[in-house]
């Protein structure tokens, strides 16, 4: 009789446990708390810039205006620049504002880059703005920004 009641609540109490976890993880990965708002895209471009204003220009973003799967989306960045000791791209920052981490990568340039161009892929989580922003090395910030749609599979299965 003890042994049946040790199994039994043992049972029992894995299976709590597991509706439990269910649960939590129900709420960790819920479609509101997956993707992000766009004042944590303005919070991170304020973390880069130090409060600094970006200007436009310089900057040319280029990313396909329709896309199928969000999973490999291709982006090229170009800045304007000589590249020269005095005057060159020290960083290339790209900010996604669908993503739930806004700040998809950053880039380090030098004057032995040569040129302040990158291609590369990258994930957008849903239709978005994606910016980027050049962090040049006299201290001063240019953006370029592309809207991006990006469409759901029709043979998605909704539960």
């Amino acid at each position: 009789m003890r042994k049946e009641w040790i199994q039994n609540s043992r049972r029992t109490w894995f299976k709590r446990i597991q509706k439990f976890g269910l649960l939590a993880l129900g709420a960790w990965f819920s479609p509101l708390t997956a993707f992000a708002k766009p004042e944590d895209a303005s919070k991170a471009i304020q973390e880069i810039t130090g409060g600094k204003p970006v200007l436009d220009g310089k900057v040319k973003l280029v990313i396909p205006p329709l896309v199928e799967n969000g999973n490999l989306v291709v982006l090229k960045v170009s800045v304007e620049s000589p590249m020269t000791a005095n005057d060159y791209v020290k960083a290339i920052h790209v900010i996604a504002e669908g993503n739930p981490l806004p700040n998809i990568f950053t880039v380090y340039l030098s004057p032995r880059s040569g040129t302040a161009n990158i291609t590369t892929r990258v994930r957008l989580a849903d239709s978005q703005i994606v910016r980027a922003i050049a962090q040049m090395s006299n201290g001063s910030f240019y953006q370029g920004q592309a809207e991006t749609l990006v469409t759901l599979s029709a043979c998605t299965e909704l539960v």
